[in-house]
């Protein structure tokens, strides 16, 4: 089983920085993506940015310029740096992992149970 363990979310005022921590923890041969969704209040959950192992990221364009996003491998961790937030950031951070559970199955993707981050203006 694969458990992605989020951290770092809290309160922080406009144009302020955060950073939030994810460790994929458990037992698998291999993880290929991991990144980061949020939900805010009244909305749908949205992708926020994406790793691949060889470190190719993706951002959606809303917090493009604003968060970066970094893999450290061998300890199937990712940080999300975010600076210049906004109330719009506020919202619950979600940690997903794709990863391989065992040599007979394909990938999988898992999800943290999310972290808090709240904007003040």
């Amino acid at each position: 089983q694969v458990q992605p363990v989020e951290s770092g979310g809290g309160l922080v005022q406009a144009g302020g920085s955060l950073k939030l921590t994810c460790v994929a923890s458990g037992t698998f041969y291999d993880l290929n993506v991991m990144g980061w969704h949020r939900q805010a209040p009244g909305k749908q959950r949205e992708l926020v940015a994406t790793i691949t192992s060889d470190g190719t990221t993706h951002y959606a364009d809303s917090v493009k310029g604003r968060f970066i996003l970094s893999w450290n491998g061998p300890k199937n961790t990712v940080y999300l740096q975010m600076s210049s937030l906004s109330s719009d950031d506020t919202a619950v951070y979600y940690c997903n992992a794709n990863a391989l559970p065992d040599r007979a199955s394909g990938y999988v993707s898992y999800w943290g149970q999310g972290t808090q981050v709240t904007v003040s203006s």
